[in-house]
């Protein structure tokens, strides 16, 4: 079964002042959409979604990486990726679709990428609200680039979709002056070699 795609969006936002103060340099949000139709809508409960997701994940993966990659070009800093289910789906098909090497590595193996991906899933009706998180593709403790994309589709996604999403920054968080994890590990007396403080 080929990939049902009924629309692809990519939104761009570029912040020239934040907080009441002029950014310096000013920063980019990227973020690149596919509306699909959801391969396992109307098949009641499926106990195995690896064949669709196999399927899916490496078209999905390149496209919505090349369109990121037209706009960041190697300026990319920041990365993410998120899902929205429609009703008549689980939010297990979302996860599916977006929680597997084979669409994440396109876009990692694209820019170089050291971390996770870090992704949002969630379920719901046209006009659910998709939020992408964003972290630095090099450095899981830089606090600079943890952001968030917040956007919605008016028509989508409808009972039988998903949007499936990548995420983008070049720059970090407008004006960052909130320090990083390593600042407080060493405060704490913790290991700076381990940014997640455990």
């Amino acid at each position: 079964m080929a990939v049902e795609i009924r629309r692809t969006l990519l939104n761009i936002q570029t912040t020239f002042e934040e907080g009441g103060k002029k950014v310096d340099t000013p920063t980019k949000l990227i973020a690149a959409m596919a509306i699909i139709k959801n391969p396992w809508f109307g098949r009641g409960y499926v106990e195995d979604l690896r064949p669709e997701i196999r399927e899916t994940g490496p078209v999905l993966g390149k496209l919505l990486t090349n369109m990121i990659l037209d706009v960041t070009g190697d300026k990319l800093e920041g990365y993410g990726k998120a899902s929205v289910v429609g009703m008549g789906g689980e939010q297990e098909h979302g996860q599916g679709l977006t929680h597997t090497l084979w669409f994440g590595n396109q876009y990692r193996e694209a820019v170089d990428a050291k971390t996770y991906l870090v992704f949002g899933n969630t379920r719901g009706g046209a006009g659910t609200s998709l939020v992408i998180p964003l972290m630095d593709k090099h450095d899981g403790g830089r606090r600079s680039h943890y952001q968030t994309i917040h956007l919605s589709i008016p028509d989508a996604p409808a009972e039988d979709e998903i949007i499936i999403a990548l995420g983008a920054s070049i720059g970090g968080h407008p004006n960052h002056r909130i320090g990083n994890r390593y600042e407080d590990l060493k405060e704490m007396g913790h290991d700076v070699d381990n940014p997640a403080g455990v």
